[in-house]
């Protein structure tokens, strides 16, 4: 009989996904227009992929994503909704969210990334980082019972965890804002660890680690380009031209250290998937080389596996 020691018993409770970003942008339709749901899975599972979260490339109908997950062997990880709790009611919240919520569900998915893109200001991703909307102080308290419980909804009626995510641009960015929204929601509002964004928000993503491990649901792994990032910081850029300029890298081609998640994962504290992500111009990045690079680096500076045994993991 095979005996795992406990690092591999770990592992196997780890799975590794990409964000369709590399190939297609949600947020500027220009940004891989022509890509096909087919060749994007495709070319996912060729560079090691066990699965992929939701994009408006892949198709919207159930049967139709199902099939096309189960002809590459592959898996839908989460997918992200639109969030508007900070200026709706949970009632109104849920009657949207219900079609998403049961695509992923029936896609096999279990963890639906929440972005809080209510409250902010009309196109926001395209104006000044520093234009942005905070919550007051006053409405923190009742932000947080909502979002709690539409936590507790989605998980009694669809079985899907919510992952709360902080994204620039939206009421949760900084370390002290996100460290609010925590202490006024329950434990049914997971936290997704981006690392890419809390770079770019300015602070150490270890420290969501130190303060939130145990509601850490979902990893996204983006690297960000410091050089760029300073410069549209410096000249207040838009989100959305940062994007264009290349602000945002896959793990290993930016400046962000992985020696705090690596330790993480390598802690079995959490289990769930990683995944990949970097929005990307794929006319200027390729999307099948980066995430493959990605890939292989994911392999050996976070799961600590030798260049011998990379690739597709069963």
């Amino acid at each position: 009989m095979q005996h795992l020691n406990t690092t591999e018993v770990v592992m196997q409770k780890i799975r590794i996904g990409v964000s369709p970003l590399s190939w297609v942008n949600e947020f500027l339709p220009d940004l891989g227009v022509e890509t096909t749901a087919s060749a994007l899975v495709s070319e996912a599972k060729a560079a090691g992929y066990q699965g992929v979260e939701m994009s408006r490339a892949l198709p919207s109908d159930p049967a139709e994503l199902t099939s096309l997950m189960a002809k590459h062997d592959m898996t839908l990880a989460s997918g992200w909704y639109n969030g508007f709790l900070a200026e709706c009611s949970v009632e109104e919240a849920l009657a949207d969210v219900r079609a998403h919520a049961g695509l992923l569900r029936a896609c096999g998915a279990h963890v639906m990334v929440y972005g809080e893109c209510g409250h902010m200001i009309e196109n926001a991703l395209d104006r000044p980082l520093t234009d942005r909307m905070a919550l007051a102080d006053s409405d923190l308290g009742s932000y947080g019972a909502r979002l709690t419980a539409f936590a507790e909804a989605l998980r009694d009626d669809f079985g899907m965890q919510l992952a709360y995510h902080p994204h620039l641009m939206t009421v949760t960015e900084t370390l002290d804002e996100i460290r609010t929204v925590m202490a006024h929601t329950g434990p049914d509002v997971g936290l997704l660890l981006d690392t890419g964004h809390a770079a770019a928000a300015g602070f150490d993503y270890g420290q969501l680690i130190t303060e939130f491990a145990p509601r850490i649901c979902h990893i996204h792994l983006k690297d960000l380009r410091a050089d760029i990032m300073a410069e549209v910081r410096a000249n207040d850029i838009s989100f959305n031209e940062g994007v264009r300029r290349g602000m945002f890298a896959v793990p290993g081609d930016g400046s962000v250290s992985f020696d705090a998640v690596a330790e993480f994962i390598g802690s079995g504290a959490y289990t769930g998937w990683l995944v990949i992500e970097a929005e990307q111009d794929p006319i200027h990045e390729s999307p099948a080389d980066t995430v493959s690079r990605a890939f292989q680096f994911v392999q050996r500076a976070i799961l600590g596996h030798p260049a011998s045994e990379q690739g597709a993991r069963p």
